[in-house]
């Protein structure tokens, strides 16, 4: 598995963190503290774009609740974005399926575009 590489873009709703590589015990706070600079304003939507993670354990997804609980925090919104197959299973498994919106693809998506958050 490769080391985590996490790059950063603004999108019209919100930033967008494509992400690619193992998101485990050794990169989870590297994200972690990535979010913490983020500043989200109410109504924009934080996209996650997850289509080159290759790996995902408890501590990714410690980090991606913690994403949540930022977004949440800020009044804004998250969305996981292409999200691969292994990474979807653990996802489900856990339950986070039912937490967060979950699209397709990593483009930039309107706080508007699903009714879930």
């Amino acid at each position: 598995m490769s080391a985590l590489k996490i790059t950063t873009r603004d999108a019209a709703a919100g930033p967008v963190l494509e992400m690619s590589g193992a998101l485990d015990y050794d990169t989870a706070p590297r994200l972690q503290a990535l979010l913490a600079t983020l500043t989200l304003r109410p109504g924009q939507r934080l996209v996650l774009d997850l289509g080159g993670v290759e790996f995902c354990d408890s501590s990714g997804i410690t980090a991606l609740i913690a994403a949540h609980h930022h977004a949440r925090a800020a009044r804004a919104d998250v969305a996981l974005a292409a999200v691969p197959p292994r990474v979807l299973r653990t996802l489900r498994i856990v339950g986070l399926d039912q937490i967060f919106a979950l699209h397709p693809g990593g483009d930039s998506l309107s706080p508007s575009e699903d009714g879930a958050g």
